[in-house]
C-alpha cells in the first residue's frame, strides 16, 4: 500500500460517519467497475460526449489538412 493511501486511510478514521459512508460508496464503485471491466461514464463525460456528436452532426469535422497539421504538431512536441 502506497505511502498517501496509508496517511489517507489513517486521516479517514478522523472523518465525520456520512462522508466515510460516501468514500466506502465511492470505493465499492470503482471495484465493482475494476471487477467487470465496464467504464459507467459519468454525467459530465456523457455531457461532453453528447456535444461532440452534436458537432459532428452539424458537419463541424475537421479537415484532411487540419488532422495533419495537429498529428504533425504532437509529434514534434
Amino acid at each position: 500500500m502506497t505511502t498517501d493511501l496509508k496517511h489517507l486511510l489513517d486521516r479517514v478514521q478522523t472523518w465525520p460517519e456520512e462522508a466515510r459512508d460516501e468514500l466506502v460508496a465511492v470505493a465499492n464503485q470503482i471495484e465493482s467497475e475494476l471487477k467487470s471491466r465496464v467504464y459507467i461514464a459519468t454525467q459530465d463525460e456523457l455531457r461532453v460526449i453528447d456535444a461532440a456528436v452534436a458537432s459532428i452532426d452539424r458537419g463541424e469535422i475537421a479537415t484532411d489538412a487540419e488532422i495533419k497539421a495537429a498529428f504533425a504538431k504532437f509529434r514534434s512536441a
